[in-house]
């Protein structure tokens, strides 16, 4: 008779092999697997290490500065609000994730504050006790009893996969099935609304070897003079750099009719959600030499499929908020690649933890054709990491560590924090 030990990450097994087939004891295991020649028998004794369950979740939203005001279709933007939520498990491994709109309730039905609410309210209950490695569970679980709330669900999605990814030492890319690439194009829009400004903009990121995409924010203009916006700056950068447009949906389909072939004779080379229709994108997919991306209307999976089945875009502009989560945008790529659509990483300017949360996503990707615009934190004037993301030569590099591989600046989160800065002013006050 002999013992042979194997030590796990979080268990170790007593494995007795009997030479004789008879087990006549087990020494000091918390579980045993006795064997023999006909049948197997699991011991449990007292002690045997507890899963690890979900302890606490905690939420906060943070205002932060933005570098310029940011001009779309449908809002402008000064400044960017973050929700984080945070998810406290039982062996002290603590997740964070992101929740985050473009312009408040002016892009679509969630917002940061209406976020914190849904978690604090709906979400946390469901979580606390439950086990915490058991991710895909546990958002099956939201998924049945809260409906829609996709933003808030990648936020929660992130932050699980990020303390699942520090307890087995793993980053997240690798938990979704792992990483095809480790640093991603980054496109950098073009939203000042005024052309010098906009050229000069786009010459800084050139030199600095930051941006060699641009993506134009147009539609809130008459659209010739949109036109003559993109022909001015795709002129000054030439060869140099791709020029894109972001329509956000402002545009009739008759507009975009004009538009549209008026874009691509200036050098344009992509049109993003032109219209807000599907029926209507799905006219004017493939009628011009310029490639068609549906964005807004990509809402998650189901919608992914309506898209290519319908052949209503050349190319997919996924987000993981916009998704419901980053194993729902792998369920939209893959699609897209069934249906031949080509990838673009998109982005609804997130801060740093949405915007790593969406490289790990992406950099699963069996191919990302047209790039991302994973810009979000350098729109952001203020830091919250204790190490900022690296963007370099053109390209944001995906940390490899535990879990999102990053790590928030735990005074600038507060100092940032809505909450504490009304304590500040109204300490302030009362003095």
């Amino acid at each position: 008779m002999f013992y042979y030990l194997i030590d796990f990450k979080r268990f170790s097994y007593l494995y007795a092999f009997f030479v004789w087939g008879q087990a006549d004891k087990v020494l000091d295991a918390k579980t045993a697997q006795v064997f023999n020649k006909n049948h197997i028998k699991t011991h449990k004794f007292k002690g045997f290490s507890e899963m690890v369950t979900i302890d606490r979740v905690e939420t906060l939203v943070l205002d932060l500065p933005t570098i310029r005001p940011h001009q779309l279709a449908m809002a402008t933007m000064h400044g960017q609000t973050l929700m984080l939520v945070r998810i406290y498990c039982s062996d002290g491994s603590v997740g964070v994730g992101e929740g985050t709109t473009i312009g408040g309730l002016a892009y679509g039905a969630e917002s940061p504050e209406g976020m914190k609410l849904a978690i604090d309210t709906y979400f946390a209950p469901l979580l606390l006790g439950q086990n915490a490695d058991d991710v895909s569970a546990l958002m099956q679980r939201l998924h049945i009893a809260i409906r829609d709330n996709r933003f808030a669900k990648s936020a929660v999605e992130t932050a699980l996969y990020d303390a699942l990814g520090k307890r087995r030492q793993l980053p997240i890319s690798e938990l979704l099935g792992g990483r095809l690439r480790d640093r991603l194009p980054v496109a950098w829009t073009l939203a000042s609304g005024d052309t010098a400004k906009d050229i000069d903009e786009a010459e800084h990121m050139l030199s600095v070897r930051r941006h060699r995409i641009f993506k134009l924010k147009i539609g809130k203009r008459a659209v010739a003079q949109d036109v003559a916006h993109v022909a001015a700056i795709k002129k000054a950068v030439g060869d140099r750099a791709t020029v894109r447009v972001d329509v956000n949906m402002a545009w009739t389909e008759l507009e975009a009719r004009y538009g549209i072939p008026a874009l691509a004779d200036v050098g344009c080379e992509l049109v993003e959600q032109p219209v807000a229709n599907a029926a209507a994108l799905a006219r004017l997919a493939g009628k011009y030499p310029i490639a068609i991306m549906a964005d807004e209307l990509l809402t998650g999976p189901e919608s992914a499929f309506a898209l290519a089945k319908a052949q209503a875009a050349d190319v997919f502009a996924i987000k993981i908020e916009q998704s419901g989560g980053m194993r729902a945008a792998q369920k939209v790529a893959a699609i897209a690649e069934a249906a031949h659509i080509e990838l673009y990483g998109g982005t609804m300017l997130e801060g740093s933890i949405g915007t790593i949360a969406s490289a790990h996503a992406f950099s699963t990707f069996h191919a990302l054709e047209w790039g991302t615009e994973l810009f979000g934190p350098l729109l952001i004037t203020e830091e919250i990491l204790e190490t900022p993301l690296v963007y370099q030569d053109f390209e944001l590099h995906i940390p490899s560590g535990p879990g999102l591989g990053i790590t928030l600046d735990e005074e600038r989160v507060q100092f940032f924090s809505r909450e504490q800065r009304k304590k500040t002013v109204s300490l302030a006050a009362s003095r």
